[in-house]
């Protein structure tokens, strides 16, 4: 039997089952439901998640979230979206009591603008992008941006490329620490091209910073592909971490659906105090309303953990 198909206990079933009822009555129309018991952590869902049972009005899916229980959200895309929809997603969130997560620092939509090259050009991008995230933090009341170094310098050795890195982010979190904002690097399984990879060099990396305004986003996706170890290499920095994302390992799609024991790393996670933000940054292993059924109850039972 495959672990998403089995429920730890007679408690957990009925932990799971609490979190769907509502859910299995919606419709393509967007009916929503109501009280849906919260989750035990902030699990922040995308746009698109539950499109199927929600609608496309960005504030319906929203709303819809709130209704089943999550109480955090995150879009990676929020600096593209219009000033009058930002302002939107910001007062919905407040009204619902939701965190606000991540969005994309946007370096000029090119992940050749590598930080780690020294270039002035691209230093520029990322401190102007720096800037204008401020500016829409504020709108959405957001307290973390994704910040991705970009490629690796063949050209360069190491060494002078942590120094580029560094010296970049140290000029980013200038702009960010007066406003109290952090921006949190992710390091990527997506391509060996990649700068910022491990969990390690992140850490070395927001060390060697210096500034509350730089820490790491460790996806769990990506650092099981690239160093495994999940539990032992958060522990290890632990001190440098606010923000986690999530998705199984193989295929990036909702927990239970692959190798990783979600339901311990989310233990792990609870019993450490932390009280963050985890990014659901995966796809839906199913179809339809259906599949997003499937997604809810799958947090459900890895959020069965006992406290």
């Amino acid at each position: 039997m495959k672990r998403r198909n089995f429920l730890k206990s007679t408690a957990a079933s009925g932990v799971a089952l609490t979190g769907i009822t509502g859910i299995m009555s919606a419709s393509a129309s967007g009916t929503r439901i109501s009280n849906a018991a919260k989750f035990k952590l902030k699990y922040a869902p995308h746009f698109g998640m539950f499109k199927h049972s929600a609608g496309e009005d960005l504030i319906d899916q929203i709303k819809f979230m709130a209704d089943n229980g999550f109480t955090a959200f995150e879009d990676n895309g929020m600096m593209k979206r219009d000033v009058e929809t930002q302002n939107k997603i910001g007062e919905t969130l407040a009204k619902l009591d939701m965190t606000m997560g991540v969005f994309v620092v946007d370096k000029g939509g090119n992940m050749a603008n590598t930080l780690a090259a020294g270039k002035k050009d691209y230093l520029d991008i990322f401190l102007d992008g720096c800037k204008r995230a401020v500016d829409v933090a504020k709108r959405v009341n957001a307290k973390w941006m994704t910040v991705v170094p970009g490629g690796f310098e063949r050209n360069l050795p190491i060494g002078i490329q942590h120094a580029n890195v560094i010296d970049a982010l140290r000029r980013g979190a200038e702009i960010f620490e007066p406003h109290g904002l952090t921006m949190v690097l992710e390091p990527l399984s997506d391509s060996p091209d990649l700068y910022l990879r491990t969990s390690d060099q992140t850490y070395m990396i927001c060390k060697a910073v210096n500034s509350p305004s730089c820490k790491i986003l460790y996806d769990i996706y990506h650092m099981q592909k690239n160093e495994g170890n999940i539990i032992r290499n958060i522990e290890l920095t632990w001190d440098e971490t606010p923000y986690f994302q999530i998705g199984d390992n193989p295929g990036r799609k909702e927990p239970t659906t692959g190798e990783i024991n979600y339901l311990k790393v989310f233990k792990y996670i609870y019993d450490k105090g932390y009280n963050g933000v985890m990014g659901m940054e995966h796809g839906i292993s199913g179809k339809g309303i259906e599949g997003e059924k499937r997604l809810i109850q799958a947090y459900r039972e890895v959020d069965s953990f006992e406290v």
